[in-house]
């Protein structure tokens, strides 16, 4: 018979010795303890400072390796370094992952829209506040009439202007988040059914876009860019 009186314990499952490892060196790494090019001591010192057998030490690693965190090289001079990730290829990563999760059902291509408009129109008002000469000679470039333009040309010209119009922000972090987002949403549309007079009104668009960019209004680059990309949604919507 049960013990009503007897006191209900809170069972925490406990993690794999190499997870707990893994998290304690990412805390340290993420939390800039440790230092990008920092050496970590070798799997021998790992194991005596965990107690762990040196397999587990390696499985640790080797999580970390596989979140870029660290970069491992064999050799005399090798050892496992913390690593200098370049913001492309994380963004580049993430685009993945967010692929993966569309996917699975877990993440809509909606949700990646309405992350657009909460990150890019904003963007916009930044561009036109910060943009100096050849970051605008860059948005420029970026404006080639696409409708006279070949599909798969037009297409990429298209995203450009939008990938360059948030990388003159001079924000890193705002490229990252904008950048996997719009990656995903590019592998999603077909653009072969984006008829030509869409594209010239596409082509207007970020001619109003540029010009309130280059004159320095970020009122109207934000209110501009929201407009735009609120038009495009319905068309993303059918293309998805």
């Amino acid at each position: 018979m049960k013990d009503e009186t007897a006191p209900r314990l809170r069972v925490q499952r406990v993690q794999a010795a190499y997870v707990q490892i893994a998290n304690q060196l990412r805390e340290q790494i993420i939390g800039g303890a440790l230092a990008t090019g920092t050496r970590l001591p070798s799997e021998a010192e790992l194991c005596t400072l965990f107690g762990v057998s040196r397999s587990t030490v390696r499985e640790a690693l080797r999580v970390l390796a596989s979140q870029q965190l660290i970069d491992t090289t064999r050799g005399v001079a090798g050892g496992s370094f913390v690593a200098a990730p370049d913001a492309g290829t994380v963004a580049e990563n993430l685009g993945g992952t967010l692929g993966l999760l569309v996917n699975a059902n877990n993440l809509s291509v909606d949700n990646l829209i309405e992350a657009r408009l909460m990150i890019e129109p904003p963007a916009a008002r930044l561009a036109a506040e910060r943009a100096g000469e050849t970051g605008l000679a860059s948005l420029r470039r970026t404006m080639e009439e696409t409708a006279q333009l070949d599909p798969d040309t037009g297409f990429t010209l298209h995203w450009d202007f939008h990938t360059t119009l948030v990388s003159i922000t001079g924000n890193p972090l705002l490229q990252l988040m904008c950048q996997p987002v719009n990656a995903v949403l590019r592998s999603r549309l077909h653009r072969e059914r984006v008829a030509p007079h869409r594209w010239a009104e596409i082509d207007a668009d970020h001619e109003r876009i540029y010009d309130a960019v280059s004159a320095g209004d970020g009122e109207t680059a934000e209110r501009l860019t929201h407009e735009h990309l609120t038009a495009l949604r319905p068309l993303y919507e059918r293309m998805a």
